[in-house]
């Protein structure tokens, strides 16, 4: 009986301290036959940093909110050969339900292989679905494997849900010897980490992927563009990359099959709009990324105007387990329209936050109530905001929506590349508008008039809406405006930048129409609308909120009720903070 022990060794479990754990275990391991290894992110964000223990390639006890004193009891129970000590850190039954009830594909090996290691990729799979494509005795064609990508209903996960197969094809036609193959990792949306993921914790999947889909189209050179935010995802891409040339999957004559790509990663500027294509592509030329007027489309006149294909992470590596297992068995999953699974960044006001990849089909309450635990502290579910700046909030009422590409969009948000941000009755609607439309606004390329100027305008009505000052036709100015930037825009940015707003007014009018009307913020979440007073009948006359009071705003005799000066008062919360009686009133 031998002990392997792995530590997650995401971006998110390295910032929660697993760095520290790995440096622990590697000491107190180093005179011992127990193995030590690192894997990515397996999705379980909010219980990081986790250690896996297998014994004999079996998966022997998860443990979770490891610390550096955790870690010595880990050694010396692997050294003792008797894991009956570090119960106490296990993960829970109902904490494992969070992997249990997803069926992953793009997340297969996430968490579980080495990132950093060829040998490991390997065990698990890798380059078989290459291998497949490309054999000298049944490989597949390049028209053979568009073919397969279109029986399997594989729609972009970038947000658009175009027909991944049609991209490939019209690419594949278009004249031209030069072409390339583009990957969007440009993943900007407030709250989306998945792209980040799936290249930190398996970057064999996506390069095997790309070179699958260059291989469709005819192109030579494959190109990642990510985002400079991401250093431990860049720098394993590129190990990645260079473990596969060494292993001869990637640059000439791979596998002895006379097709030949090359790859290379370009780390982009950080401007969101770069997630658009056509921008993208200004900027892997060195320019300002801004978008082009189309036509032509990338697929006839791309990169360097050559015919280029551009996909983003999750779907390319979804590629190999489609060839792998047939685009008949990836189709059987998910909904008529919306074929096979979807990965989502589940955050905010969640009990179980992380990774969650599904089965087109399922409903939100599935996986807010079901995979994600609910809210915390048990607050009232509110809203959910899905697609990022270009999506929309869907309300309470709506909790059994099935995540479909068209049902989503009918509700008025979009399935994005996959951010689902859960807000509980705290969170007030105005504002969370406000957010969005404070980071279009700033990210806007400003080469056309309607995004640079009209995001900006409902910007700015928005925060007098949120400061007290809003004025009474507010409302119906900020969705006539919503609606020419929709209609004037030129790209994707402009077009959807409203979607928000418009989404928040639709489902939450009331909220808007108090801060207007009644200058009121009903979440009691916008500073400057908040009235702080105390209850004389529940004051004791501590003085305590007098003290902690910055601007001397609270006065009153020791034992006697106190007051609050409201012109005085900068509303900061400290004197409720403190309170013990729960005296101070905010409305």
């Amino acid at each position: 009986m031998s002990y392997r022990v792995v530590v997650g060794q995401g971006s998110c479990g390295i910032a929660a301290g697993a760095a520290k754990v790995y440096d622990v275990l590697a000491d107190a391991l180093s005179q011992s036959d127990v193995t030590l290894h690192i894997a990515g992110c397996i999705g379980m964000c909010w219980l990081e940093p986790i250690v896996d223990i297998y014994c004999d390639d079996a998966l022997a006890m998860r443990l979770v909110k490891m610390n550096a004193e955790a870690a010595k009891a880990v050694a010396d129970a692997c050294k003792a050969g008797d894991l009956s000590a570090l119960v106490p850190y296990a993960i829970t039954e109902e904490d494992a339900a969070f992997l249990s009830q997803q069926t992953r594909i793009v997340l297969r090996n996430c968490g579980i292989i080495d990132p950093e290691s060829l040998e490991s990729a390997l065990q698990a799979g890798a380059y078989t679905a290459l291998s497949k494509v490309l054999s000298a005795e049944d490989g597949m064609s390049p028209e053979a494997v568009i073919a397969c990508i279109k029986e399997s209903g594989l729609a972009g996960r970038g947000g658009a849900g175009f027909p991944t197969w049609f991209k490939w094809n019209a690419a594949r036609q278009s004249a031209g010897e030069e072409k390339y193959l583009i990957c969007n990792a440009d993943e900007g949306d407030p709250g989306a980490f998945m792209d980040r993921a799936v290249i930190e914790s398996d970057p064999h999947a996506l390069i095997e992927g790309m070179l699958i889909g260059a291989y469709a189209i005819g192109a030579k050179e494959a190109v990642v563009y990510v985002r400079a935010e991401y250093p431990l995802a860049i720098k394993r891409l590129n190990a990645a990359i260079e473990q596969a040339r060494q292993a001869g999957f990637v640059g000439q004559n791979i596998m002895g099959s006379g097709f030949s790509c090359e790859f290379r990663v370009k780390a982009g500027a950080g401007a969101f709009v770069c997630g658009e294509e056509t921008a993208l592509i200004e900027s892997l030329e060195g320019k300002r990324g801004m978008p082009r007027l189309k036509p032509p489309f990338p697929a006839a006149a791309g990169y360097w105007q050559q015919p280029s294909n551009i996909n983003n992470v999750e779907t390319f590596a979804n590629v190999a387990w489609i060839i792998n297992h047939g685009g008949a068995a990836f189709a059987a999953m998910g909904t008529e329209r919306s074929k096979g699974t979807k990965v989502f960044a589940l955050t905010g006001k969640i009990k179980r936050g992380g990774l969650v990849e599904i089965p087109m089909g399922k409903t939100l309450r599935d996986v807010i109530f079901g995979i994600g635990g609910g809210i915390r502290d048990g607050r009232a579910f509110q809203a959910v905001q899905m697609g990022g700046p270009s999506g929309g909030c869907i309300p309470a009422a709506l909790l059994d929506t099935v995540i479909d590409y068209q049902a989503l969009a009918a509700t008025g948000a979009i399935m994005g590349s996959g951010g689902m941000v859960v807000m509980d009755d705290t969170t007030c609607m105005v504002a969370m508008a406000k957010f969005f439309l404070d980071f279009t606004a700033k990210e806007s390329c400003g080469k056309c008039v309607h995004c640079r100027i009209g995001t900006k305008r409902m910007q700015e009505i928005l925060a007098r809406m949120t400061e007290g000052k809003g004025e009474a036709g507010d409302i119906e100015l900020l969705e006539e405006l919503c609606l020419a930037v929709k209609d004037g825009a030129l790209c994707g940015l402009g077009q959807t930048a409203p979607n928000p707003v418009l989404s928040a007014i639709r489902y939450f009018r009331p909220q808007f129409e108090a801060h207007v009307m009644e200058q009121r913020c009903p979440a009691h979440a916008c500073t400057a609308l908040l009235q702080y007073h105390i209850d004389a009948d529940a004051c004791r006359g501590c003085t305590l909120c007098a003290k902690k009071c910055p601007v001397h705003a609270i006065s009153g005799e020791v034992k006697s009720a106190h007051v609050i000066d409201r012109s005085v008062c900068i509303r900061c919360g400290q004197c409720k903070a403190s309170c013990k009686f729960g005296a101070i009133i905010v409305e």
